[in-house]
This record gives structure tokens, C-alpha cells and sequence, in this order.
């Protein structure tokens, strides 16, 4: 994996397909995104990590500013953008409560996931889906995006039931506006 790590060390999706970056997602930045487990741009805890690279894949604590009034819905995607593919890696998308004011580790497991939290499909599956990238290619950013929703999602984006929808749909049919976001990056390296 070394090898292949190395081929690929230049191929990266970087921030330009993010949720991020998307029209329909954009906002004022006055959520401020926070973790116990690491500060923005920090090393990632193994124990955040995929099973598969020696981890628990146990999600971080999260916690944030004040949701906004009007906020009718939370949004958490976690994408890795340094993935060699020519768009990030979608490790988690959950629509969460926006009364709640953080995420306990853990919130985000599939099986048992926290009260006011809804898991939706990811690139990989449903549910949080910790770091696990090549070995050798270098650090990858996992970043951590929530956004404040001005309206809740319904219960179908188009034809495709939102609980079904894979991210790359979901993404751009959320209707705008968002009336908050902020952001918070780990990164991880093997």
C-alpha cells in the first residue's frame, strides 16, 4: 500500500466539490465548530479512525455556537478532501435537532445513534465512517461541515426518499437558505 500511497501522492479532490462550496449551502460563517478530541487543523485520535487502520471508529465530540433562530434543521457532512478521486469522500451525513448544541462521541454510530440525530447514506454507507487513507500519500483533511437549515429537509429530494439518497443528489437539492455554518478540520496520516 506504501507504493501505491506514493503513485497517488499528487492526486487529491480537494475543496472545490465540497459541501462546502456548493450554492445552495452558502451562508453566513457564524457557527463556530468545535471538539475535545482535537483543534482545528490537529492530528485526528486513532481512536476516531476506521476499525481496519487500528481504530474504534468512534466519533468525535462535537459541540457548537448557538443555532441561530430560524434554524429548523442541522446538517453534518464529513468529507475527506484529500481522497485521489476527483471528488471528496463523503464519511458521514446526519440531519440533527437543532436544539441540541453538541454531539457526544459516539452519536454518529449506525446501530446506535444519538436521540435528535437522523443518519443518512454516505459515500461509504450510513453513518460515521472514520479516517482510513492510503498509506503513504500523506496527510488527509477530514473536514467536519454544519450547516444551519432554514428549512427542514423533506421527507423526499425529487423522486429519491432523503433516507436513500446518496450525498452527490442530496447535497444540491437542499433548499436554501442557510442561516449559519461553520466548519472544523482533523487531519490524519498513515
Amino acid at each position: 500500500m506504501t507504493l501505491l500511497g506514493r503513485l497517488l501522492k499528487n492526486r487529491r479532490a480537494g475543496e472545490d466539490h465540497t459541501a462546502w462550496r456548493l450554492p445552495n449551502l452558502q451562508g453566513p460563517e457564524t457557527l463556530t465548530l468545535t471538539s475535545r478530541h482535537f483543534s482545528h487543523g490537529d492530528a485526528m485520535p486513532l481512536e476516531h479512525c476506521a476499525k481496519n487502520i487500528g481504530g474504534d471508529n468512534l466519533s468525535p465530540h462535537l459541540a457548537w455556537t448557538a443555532t441561530p433562530f430560524g434554524a429548523a434543521q442541522l446538517l453534518l457532512v464529513v468529507e475527506d478532501i484529500d481522497v485521489p478521486l476527483p471528488k471528496p469522500a463523503v464519511h458521514c451525513v446526519a440531519l440533527i435537532d437543532p436544539a441540541s448544541g453538541h454531539l457526544d462521541p459516539g452519536a454518529l454510530d449506525a446501530r446506535h445513534s444519538a436521540d435528535g440525530v437522523q443518519l443518512l447514506r454516505s459515500t461509504i454507507g450510513r453513518g460515521y465512517h472514520g479516517p482510513a487513507p492510503i498509506k503513504g500519500h500523506g496527510p488527509h483533511r477530514y473536514v467536519f461541515q454544519l450547516f444551519a437549515l432554514s428549512t427542514p429537509m423533506d421527507a423526499t429530494t425529487a423522486t429519491t426518499p432523503v433516507a436513500r439518497a446518496r450525498p452527490r443528489t442530496l447535497l444540491p437539492a437542499i433548499t436554501p437558505p442557510v442561516v449559519a455554518r461553520g466548519r472544523l478540520a482533523g487531519v490524519f496520516e498513515r
